[in-house]
Formats: structure tokens, sequence, C-alpha cells
């Protein structure tokens, strides 16, 4: 886990670059029938990607993750797992604390997997009640990050991969889990021999066991249309990513940037997608925590729920 977060921080610094109802005895039947045909946004909706708030929840992960509720936040995902804990807490306890604060854990990225470990850490996800394990980069030292040209890829065939997804796919369905692979923008270009990876990925791998999580920032960096992948591939994007652009073309809270996302939503059906993740990889000198008020206010002005 510790190589896995040491790459994203060096891969962060290159880029440098309510309503609320109030019922009542009193209420008539009828003002009841017209509360209960008025579409309202539930107060607490959508799901932050603890990485977006990672030192706070190496430090003090209780007291973040009060704020990530506070924030109107209802399920997080995890980026953090080692000797067999969750940001320090076992599988049952970490499930069990965030049951007190009204959060559940949806997904967690797993990159530390290898097929020595993958049976233990299937376990543990499942025992902390999560549903979705995550591959967020090309596991099993596959994951390559180029220093001089600032550039992440993939050692190995776009095959080797497949295979592997597949093969940790199987294992997470046995044990009643569902499998992601996590995109960031290498994956949707042209590798040596022309292929895309991505492409490769989704016509190579069994869509029973493999779906994907798509970082809709890292296909707007890449130049790649989601609604295209949605038309061509629907039913495989389980998940999104939500973070926007700014001009520079770095991380921005949502609804700040560039990124339309009123226009990806509305093809939310033929995608796939049962849930999403605000995540802000680095903030650019704003804290995280506003940051991610920023991002949850900016959700609601969309349309997401």
């Amino acid at each position: 886990m510790k190589r896995y977060l040491q790459l994203s921080f060096v891969f962060l610094f290159a880029l440098s670059l309510g309503f609320t109802a109030c019922d009542t005895k009193t209420k008539s039947a009828e003002s009841t029938e017209a509360t209960d045909t008025t579409e309202v946004t539930p107060t607490s909706f959508g799901g932050l990607a603890l990485y977006t708030v990672r030192d706070s929840m190496a430090t003090d992960p209780k007291t973040t993750l009060q704020a990530v509720a506070d924030a109107g936040y209802a399920y997080v995902e995890a980026a953090n797992y080692e000797d067999g804990k969750f940001y320090g807490m076992a599988p049952a306890d970490f499930k069990a604390y965030l049951a007190t604060l009204g959060l559940t854990a949806k997904s967690a990225h797993m990159g530390m997997v290898t097929m020595e470990n993958a049976d233990q850490l299937i376990a543990d996800t499942k025992s902390a009640g999560i549903e979705y394990f995550v591959i967020p980069v090309p596991p099993m030292g596959m994951f390559t990050f180029n220093r001089e040209t600032m550039t992440m890829g993939m050692k190995g065939t776009p095959a080797d991969i497949a295979e592997i997804l597949n093969t940790l796919g199987e294992k997470c369905k046995a044990a009643g889990l569902k499998l992601l692979y996590h995109n960031h923008n290498f994956e949707f270009m042209p590798g040596e021999d022309g292929t895309v990876l991505i492409d490769y990925l989704l016509e190579n791998c069994n869509a029973d066991v493999v779906n994907f999580q798509m970082d809709l920032f890292w296909v707007a960096k890449a130049g790649a249309d989601p609604l295209a992948y949605f038309e061509k591939y629907p039913g495989r994007f389980k998940a999104w990513h939500v973070k926007d652009m700014n001009a520079e073309g770095n991380f921005a809270p949502v609804g700040t940037g560039s990124i339309d996302f009123k226009k990806i939503l509305a093809a939310k059906a033929q995608s796939g997608m049962e849930f999403y993740m605000v995540e802000q990889d680095a903030t650019f000198g704003l804290p995280p925590f506003e940051a991610i008020n920023i991002s949850h206010k900016g959700l609601a002005e969309i349309g997401f729920k």
C-alpha cells in the first residue's frame, strides 16, 4: 500500500500542472399527499473518495469521517488498507464506526492486491461491508510512471492485465463482491502497437465479473468522450469518479470547471452507473475540507442525487 501511495504522491507532484421533511401528526391527508408527490433532494447524498482527505485520514480518521458526514456525503470509498485494517480499524470496526455517522463504505481501492494476498483482501473488504473491490491502476508491479516525461503507463500486455482482472473478478464474485477497474488517461491512448487499453479490457474482460469505475477527469484529460463509451459499451461503467478540470487542466471542485457533468449525467442509465464518488487528488492550496464542501454543493446544483 505504501508503495502505491508513494506512486500516487509522485504523480500528483508531477501534475502540479430540504429539504427538511417536517412530519407532524396534525398534517392533513391533503398536505401529506402533496409532500409524497414532491421530488426532493436528500440532505445526505453522493460519495466521497477518502483519498481526497488522505492526510487527515492518516492522523485522525474518526474526526475526518465525521467531517465528511457533516459535509453531506452518504457513503465513502476507502483508499487505505494495511495489516488487515482500514485506516487502523479492523474491517468490522470500520464498518461499525461508519454506521454511527450514517455513512457506509461503498467501495475500496485495493492497488496492493496480488494473487498471493487477494483472498485475504477480498475477505477483509467483505467484512467491512464494502460491495465494490476496485483496482485503481494496473496491479502487481505493472503500473509505471516516467519521471522524465511525466507520464503514466503499464508494463506487460493488455492480455496480461485482462487475465489478471478476470481472475480477480472471479474471486470477488465468489465472495459476493463486484470488481471494478479505475482508469487514468493513459488507458484511453493508443499503445505502441496501436491498442487502446481501455477498449481491449472492455472487449476482453468478462462483463459478469469485471466492470469499470470511470474517472471523468482523466477521460477528459485524454481527450476522450465518455458518452461515446457509454454508447459503445452500455452498462459497463458501474461507478464514476467526479472531479472537475480548471483552466490550467488541473483538478478542481465539482461545478467550478469545464467538464459538462449535466450532459454526462443525462446518460447515467446508459452508462450503468450505480454510484459515484467525488474525488480531488490534489486541491492546489485550497483546504481539502473546503474543496469537498464546494463539490457537494456543486453536485446538488448539477442534479446529482
